[in-house]
């Protein structure tokens, strides 16, 4: 089975307008969000030109495109076959956005592409290697909002009034749940602009998000896929439809697109999750929505004080002094109030009651 590099291979060298944009296209760009196009792809604030893949691949800087050690192998092969390829190579990239902010405790980065044809594709970056990005993350599941959302609407809003034509938005993990709450809460004539909206494993809302009317008229636009032990993705899942796609990877590494399988120009397709990974994700979303706000910020608070003890403000830094950071981070621990330890375990210990009943209810359920 093939993943994107073999698809970029097999149908780059037909346009768009011999082969449609389709999903496989969508995950591609989302993925190339990652790129660190600081300095190198024209800012929202900037009235320049949008520059082509030619330009960055020739550009002084362009070894920090793939400064995030997480994807730069795959990250590099990816942009080389798309520099290659007829399908990517007059794309043009403009607006770029890249924000980290712990005081504000947000991290969000998007841009836009132009396809060609009045059609334009609106990326946004998913959890980038910073902590802040990651507690951001955490703070999803309690927070109507959080600063990246509000930051994904505004900048929709303001892409659509510097362009004509339809759009697409997207993106992977986080970068798939700006671009649905992008469209949930712009300007109705922005929406009716929108011409799909993708997320690929990205995070759910909470209940009281989808309440919205336009959630109604967002919903049939939008396209999930999520692989078969998806864990980001299911969090907080209920409205949303999903395609399941199958992996070459197990676990948590799912999570990463590259291992997704493509075949025939698409994902290949499962039935469903696996068991096993359906009663977790059950029993996580229970979990999450069990708690008063005011606990899983305290939570979350603690937790990230401990990983922020670590003294390393980012997880390739954390990686490669692991040891050194893991024995900050027991330390800091220790230096816990003893309520505060008590209150952590509680809350760890009310996740692993819920998941051992769900289990048991599951096993019981297919005897």
């Amino acid at each position: 089975m093939s993943n994107v590099f073999e698809y970029l291979k097999q149908y780059g060298s037909f346009s768009f307008r011999e082969r449609e944009f389709g999903n496989v296209d969508s995950l591609i760009l989302a993925q190339f969000c990652y790129l660190k196009a600081d300095g190198m792809i024209p800012t929202l604030k900037e009235e320049a030109e949008a520059v082509s893949l030619r330009f960055l691949s020739e550009h002084p800087d362009r070894e920090k495109l793939f400064a995030d050690e997480r994807f730069e192998k795959n990250n590099r092969k990816l942009f080389e076959l798309m520099c290659h390829s007829v399908r990517f190579q007059d794309i043009r990239f403009r607006d770029y956005v890249n924000i980290v902010d712990e005081q504000i405790g947000t991290q969000f980065s998007a841009m836009t592409v132009e396809l060609g044809e009045d059609m334009y594709y609106i990326a946004f970056r998913g959890t980038d290697e910073t902590l802040v990005g990651w507690k951001e993350d955490f703070c999803m599941a309690f927070s109507g909002s959080v600063p990246s959302q509000d930051y994904s609407v505004v900048y929709a809003t303001q892409i659509a009034e510097r362009v004509s034509g339809k759009f697409y938005m997207g993106g992977h993990s986080k970068g798939g749940n700006l671009a649905v709450y992008a469209a949930l809460r712009c300007p109705e004539d922005v929406v009716n602009r929108i011409k799909r909206i993708y997320s690929f494993d990205g995070p759910g809302f909470r209940p009281e998000v989808l309440e919205c009317e336009r959630y109604q008229q967002v919903r049939p636009k939008i396209k999930k896929f999520i692989p078969q032990s998806s864990v980001i993705g299911m969090v907080l899942q209920s409205q949303e439809r999903y395609v399941v796609v199958k992996s070459r990877a197990a676990g948590l590494l799912q999570h990463d697109p590259y291992t997704w399988l493509v075949a025939g120009g698409e994902f290949v397709r499962s039935d469903s999750l696996y068991k096993g990974r359906r009663i977790m994700d059950k029993a996580l979303n229970e979990w999450i929505l069990s708690l008063p706000e005011e606990q899983i910020r305290r939570f979350i608070n603690n937790l990230f004080d401990i990983l922020y003890a670590s003294e390393k403000d980012n997880l390739i830094d954390f990686g490669k002094e692991w040891k050194q950071s893991i024995r900050h981070m027991v330390e800091a621990y220790k230096e816990l109030d003893a309520s505060e330890k008590k209150f952590m375990l509680r809350i760890l210990g009310k996740l692993f009651s819920i998941q051992s009943r769900c289990l048991l209810q599951g096993e019981k359920k297919h005897e």
